[in-house]
């Protein structure tokens, strides 16, 4: 089984990557765009039966920092 979990930095905290490709985009000439949240994809390669209460354990304890980011699970 495999699982696909979005991490991305919460609302409210600085996002200096993606502002960063904001203005590369501004600079390239793409023009409008306001504003660039970047986050990351990690892909789990799983045992059948790993429980979605499993994968979020490894979310909260590894792959995210729940302090400023949040995440979300996709179960492939």
């Amino acid at each position: 089984m495999k699982a696909r979990v979005h991490v991305m930095l919460k609302n409210g905290v600085l996002d200096p990557q993606g502002e960063a490709v904001r203005h590369a985009l501004g600079t390239l000439g793409f023009d409008g765009v306001e504003g660039v949240r970047q986050g990351k994809v990690i892909e789990l390669d799983l045992a059948e039966g790993t429980s979605e209460a499993t994968i979020k354990d490894m979310c909260e304890k590894l792959l995210a920092n729940t302090v400023i980011e949040s995440y979300q699970v996709e179960v492939l």
